[in-house]
């Protein structure tokens, strides 16, 4: 099993491809676009922002492959800034096109929430995921997994999809529920980072492979 990592020079990605390999699946690090589509699965990790990140995209030529990768089905997945730049748009300094490959936008933690100490911005640390009313974790990545589990956090912004139904699980932070995961089709996204989040993570990853080789 091939898995290819995105590299856009946004974030470190030695800890996802270190869980990977963990996993025993074969990950290399990328922007070859040979080597993605030839994939079985790919991921676009990242931290950083969001308008600097579709420009390096951008720059690699990687915006229409990505996409030719979610319209294919093959398993896709997005951690981090990474579900971010599947949506549609962010306004996060300004407002910047993403990849649409999820209709919604990414916006930023309430101002408000700076003035509460206990709620400071950017969201850093455990928080728990909390299964939606609509949607069953069963046959998804995070089948088997406790309602309320604790996965780590680093974000100062989050998702709102257009279609409610793609979200997987919410979190809370202060005032706030969020979308911290969604699932479409072959598309799944984590605004947590399964790849920090202990043994817990790894099962995350472990079930989103199983997918890829069913």
């Amino acid at each position: 099993m091939k898995v290819a990592i995105i590299d856009y020079g946004m974030g470190n990605l030695f800890s996802v491809q270190h869980a990977f390999k963990y996993l025993e699946a074969y990950a290399i690090q990328t922007s070859s676009k040979k080597d993605i589509l030839g994939a079985d699965a790919v991921i676009l990790p990242g931290v950083g922002a969001f308008g600097e990140a579709m420009k390096a995209l951008k720059r690699l030529d990687l915006v229409g492959v990505l996409k030719d990768v979610a319209a294919q089905g093959k398993p896709f997945l997005g951690i981090c800034l990474g579900i971010q730049l599947l949506m549609s748009e962010s306004f996060e300094f300004g407002h910047h096109e993403g990849l649409n490959i999820i209709e919604g936008s990414v916006v930023r933690f309430g101002q408000e929430r700076q003035k509460k100490p206990e709620y400071k911005i950017p969201e850093v640390g455990w928080n728990r995921i909390h299964a939606t009313l609509h949607r069953s974790w069963n046959s998804t990545p995070l089948r088997g997994l406790k309602k309320g589990t604790f996965v780590y956090f680093v974000h100062s912004l989050y998702v709102k999809p257009k279609d409610a139904s793609v979200t997987l699980s919410v979190s809370r932070y202060g005032d706030t529920e969020f979308c911290s995961s969604l699932l479409s089709d072959n598309i799944f996204g984590c605004q947590f980072h399964p790849e920090k989040s202990g043994t817990v993570g790894l099962k995350i990853l472990k079930q989103f492979l199983e997918r890829v080789a069913s």
